[in-house]
């Protein structure tokens, strides 16, 4: 059981980062940190399934179900946020105004 909850509360700061890096494309970013939340939640109920198990206590699994709602918060905010981190587009590759017809029937010019 000590597997999934390692891996799902390892899995959020993961998303975050993916979402970061994904934040040129304003659809991607939002999209990430959803999956981050998923995770967050996932290691909620990791942390419930270890207290009905008897492997930690009441007092050590409200303190972790208070930072993951914590960090569940932030996220959900960074969410209902995102243009504030999406704003600055990323450089693009492809040329803003095509140059390379010199009138709109034949000519090619080389630059």
């Amino acid at each position: 059981m000590t597997d999934p909850g390692r891996r799902s509360s390892r899995s959020v700061g993961a998303q975050v980062a993916e979402a970061w890096a994904k934040r040129a494309y304003e659809r991607h970013f939002p999209s990430k940190l959803t999956d981050a939340g998923g995770e967050q939640l996932e290691a909620q109920h990791w942390g419930d399934t270890a207290l009905d198990c008897g492997y930690i206590t009441v007092a050590d699994r409200d303190a972790l179900i208070a930072k993951l709602e914590a960090i569940g918060r932030v996220l959900h905010s960074m969410m209902d946020k995102s243009e504030l981190f999406c704003g600055a587009r990323a450089p693009t590759v492809r040329e803003s105004a095509p140059e390379y017809f010199t009138d709109h029937r034949s000519r090619i010019t080389v630059h």
